[in-house]
């Protein structure tokens, strides 16, 4: 994680330095970090060992996040301490986790079984822990799921098909998709952090066991099917996995999850359904980040979303959803190169 030099419209924004004041960090150098897909911006304290969030455009995420860092920690993980809060402002100060993500590690040449073996044991803990879906936060249900691949049907669909009516499509889409949905839902139910992948994952090496794995942006947690983290973190868009990796952790956590999972055959089910659900969603949002957001970036990511889909569809049994795609987007297998370039 990067610091980019002083800000000086930072440090003079009457608004964080009256926040800072408030927190006893009046004299506090703020360093922003690099931005993402989303409008929260983080700066870090010089020195401090603290870090400034801000974002004022999310007052549920704002919410969220303070909520389930504090329900994490309960149950035994390691989210940021929150050490003061402005709802109105949308400025926290948190601890400062350093450097060290799991993407800084892995360039680093650090162990990559080692450090995912960490990250599934930590779904482990939480996914057996009995009070883990007890926080308010949305539930991820058919109803979300099903909206969620709207995204594609209004942004992936139109820029392959321009006279293609989206409304129509996204009909069908719900259609085909409704009853294997249903079936990716039938495990129990859990705190899912959603984003659970290696920007958003550290090692603290000074933390024993699962503590030694930080997590970081979660304020969009929802209870749901367990195993969509899962999912996030070993078919991630962002990177390729080593071979065998990817089931060799799904083994490691299929021989450890509880037994309401349902055993080998449901869990993995379920795994390559969400697969297909997650990477088709997707493949719309980073369109939609490029044509509505001005960020070209993510496109770069789009082949391998594209590879991950389509073997995810395959691997989840998704015939029907598969035909539609080739019958009413010809050319979506091999789309990606292309719409990489378009960035």
């Amino acid at each position: 994680m990067m610091s980019s030099p002083p800000s000086a419209s930072v440090q003079q924004d009457p608004t964080i330095a009256d926040f800072l004041a408030k927190q006893g960090e009046a004299d506090a150098t703020l360093l922003p970090l690099p931005g993402d897909a989303s409008a929260r911006r983080y700066m870090r304290l010089e020195g401090r060992g603290r870090m400034l969030m801000q974002d004022p455009s999310d007052p549920a995420g704002f919410a969220g996040f303070v909520s389930l860092a504090q329900h994490l920690t309960e149950l035994g993980l390691s989210a940021p301490q929150v050490y003061g809060a402005d709802p109105d402002t949308g400025l926290a100060l948190i601890e400062d986790f350093g450097t060290q993500t799991y993407s800084v590690q892995l360039a680093a040449g650090r162990d990559e079984s080692m450090l995912y073996a960490l990250a599934v044991d930590a779904l482990l803990h939480l996914h057996h822990h009995p009070q883990a879906a007890s926080v308010q936060v949305p539930a991820y249900d058919l109803a979300t799921l099903l909206e969620e691949l709207s995204i594609f049907s209004h942004w992936f669909a139109p820029t392959l098909r321009p006279d293609i009516d989206p409304e129509a499509f996204d009909a069908e889409f719900h259609d085909l998709w409704r009853e294997p949905l249903t079936l990716s839902l039938s495990g129990p139910r859990t705190l899912v952090l959603r984003d659970f992948h290696v920007d958003n994952l550290m090692e603290l090496s000074e933390r024993d066991g699962v503590r030694r794995c930080g997590l970081l942006d979660f304020q969009d947690g929802v209870t749901g099917p367990a195993e969509y983290d899962l999912v996030s973190l070993l078919q991630d868009a962002r990177r390729d996995l080593e071979p065998g990796l990817e089931q060799a952790m799904l083994e490691r956590y299929i021989a450890a999850a509880p037994e309401a999972a349902g055993g080998a055959d449901a869990i993995t089910r379920r795994y390559h359904l969400l697969g297909a659900q997650r990477h088709t969603r997707i493949a719309g949002v980073f369109l939609r980040l490029h044509q509505r957001d001005g960020k070209p970036g993510y496109l770069h990511f789009l082949p391998r979303v594209l590879r991950q889909m389509q073997v995810a569809l395959d691997a989840a049994g998704l015939t029907e959803v598969t035909a539609y795609l080739d019958q009413t987007l010809p050319g979506w297998r091999g789309a990606g190169p292309a719409l990489a370039k378009a960035g």
